[in-house]
């Protein structure tokens, strides 16, 4: 029900609105397996400074820092490699900045330690040879020394390279303190959460935005800011399937869920591992893909206690046995290879549980998915979504699981202006009946419901605090951060 979405590029005109309401890549290179330790500020490593193959370090074009930046000799595997040291083991994020005056792309691989953690990294032109981007890669980091090279992989060679800086500062949560130590392995107990004592719970989070847009607001500071200065509960990782994403590298995009798994869960986090099917509605389109996905990723993190898997995200245009039947075939081959881990079912009408299609809760409470362990979803945008989806959601939850995997404040595009006090009513409902939430999203999109305004990932935060937030933000910040009650006996 999250609206349209669509590139940053396109702007609204262009949105497709699929909603309630109407009818980068990062590869996992290891796992960090003890409690991670502070870690210094991003450090910066010059281009200039590093090993260069089929390159030159020049100084022509004004912008760069340091003494100078390297050109890329216009050949294939021309590259720079860099020497990195880490404090910790666990994950990082590399932000390259560079300089495209031509307009074709330079794509490069982006290598930690001889594994390739970026396929093909865009590197598009910037307007001129003096007009300096910045592009980020999330991966993860060994103690001690490490090594990073950006390789080009077309006859055109790289961009001309300025600096590296990277990230890797991720302040130490108190053992045992955190929202996925405390619970451990959640499961569906009747129609509630409950965590491993056998308590029903709730919990409260952000969602991201698309991976392929928004990549750039999720780095160790950002995420470092959710689990603790807004003392979020749950990530929610969106990726998308069309639009850009998963369909148009696998790989990458399957990697870059890898990667954001492993770092919230360095911080203490829960995770939804969304499968952001929203155009075309049918889930039956993406099954096989869906198959593939969550196949790998649940064979890779299945061990954990601290994920949800959501098969789809916003179902529309199809009947309830569609959805039904879709989840039936998939449920199992995650199965395979995770016994325990909560699915999240998405349900008709772009997750309104079929109210925006003129239905109710019914038809899932008289066909229920044949399995266990499962809740459904559901999404309300409040300024739209008024009485009949609170009502609807209030009946649902005393007969079916649900978790509201994704709600705003703004209307069912996710823009225009907020209904704080409808917005309240449902998260008071919610509170009452223990109906865990995640709100869309954790972005500086132009949009109202993006938490962060325009600008603050490209520009490295502020993250914590308020001033870097819409008025949104700042109102969800503040529901989020209420102390939570997870009963432990």
């Amino acid at each position: 029900m999250t609206s349209a979405r669509s590139a940053r590029s396109a702007g609204p005109g262009l949105r497709r609105l699929g909603v309630a309401g109407t009818a980068l890549g990062a590869l996992l290179l290891g796992l960090a397996t003890t409690t991670p330790t502070a870690s210094a500020a991003p450090v910066t490593h010059e281009a200039e400074t590093a090993t260069v193959s089929q390159g030159l370090v020049e100084s022509n074009h004004t912008g760069f820092t340091g003494n100078g930046f390297v050109n890329y000799d216009n050949t294939t595997g021309s590259y720079v490699q860099w020497n990195v040291n880490a404090a910790q083991a666990g994950p990082a994020t590399l932000t390259l900045r560079y300089a495209n005056g031509t307009t074709t792309d330079r794509p490069m691989d982006i290598a930690v330690n001889g594994a390739v953690a970026a396929s093909g990294k865009a590197f598009a032109g910037t307007g001129a040879w003096t007009n300096w981007a910045t592009t980020t890669v999330t991966t993860t980091l060994k103690a001690g020394a490490n090594t990073v090279r950006a390789t080009a992989t077309t006859a055109n060679g790289g961009p001309n390279v300025d600096h590296l800086t990277v990230d890797n500062a991720t302040t130490p949560p108190t053992t045992g303190s955190t929202p996925a130590a405390i619970n451990g392995q959640l499961k569906v107990c009747g129609t509630k959460l409950c965590n491993q004592y056998n308590k029903p719970i709730q919990l409260r989070g952000m969602s991201s935005h698309g991976t392929q847009w928004y990549s750039q607001c999720l780095t160790g500071g950002s995420l470092d800011a959710l689990a603790k200065d807004w003392k979020a509960d749950v990530l929610r990782v969106s990726t998308y399937v069309q639009e850009e994403g998963y369909e148009t590298d696998p790989r990458k995009y399957t990697d870059l869920a890898h990667s954001l798994i492993e770092q919230a869960t360095a911080r203490g986090m829960y995770v939804i591992v969304d499968w952001h099917m929203l155009d075309p509605g049918d889930p039956h389109y993406n099954l096989a893909r869906a198959k593939t996905f969550f196949t790998e990723i649940a064979q890779r993190h299945g061990a954990k206690t601290n994920l949800l898997y959501e098969i789809a995200n916003e179902p529309n245009g199809v009947a309830w046995s569609r959805i039904k039947s879709y989840a039936e075939q998939l449920i199992p081959v995650v199965r395979a290879k995770d016994a325990e881990t909560p699915i999240l079912v998405g349900t008709r009408a772009w997750s309104s549980l079929g109210v925006s299609d003129g239905a109710n809760e019914s038809e899932v409470v008289s066909s229920p998915v044949n399995a266990t362990n499962i809740m459904y979803t559901f999404h309300f945008y409040a300024y739209s979504h008024r009485d009949e989806y609170l009502n609807t959601l209030s009946r649902a939850a005393d007969k079916l699981p649900v978790f509201v995997t994704e709600f705003g404040t703004q209307n069912y595009a996710g823009e225009g202006d907020n209904d704080f006090a409808m917005s309240q009513r449902f998260l008071d409902l919610m509170a009452a009946k223990k109906i865990s939430w995640v709100n869309w999203n954790f972005s500086d999109d132009e949009r109202s419901g993006a938490v962060f305004k325009t600008g603050t990932c490209n520009a490295g935060g502020t993250w914590t605090g308020t001033s870097s937030l819409k008025p949104a933000g700042v109102w969800i910040r503040d529901r989020i951060r209420t102390a939570d009650d997870f009963p432990t006996s």
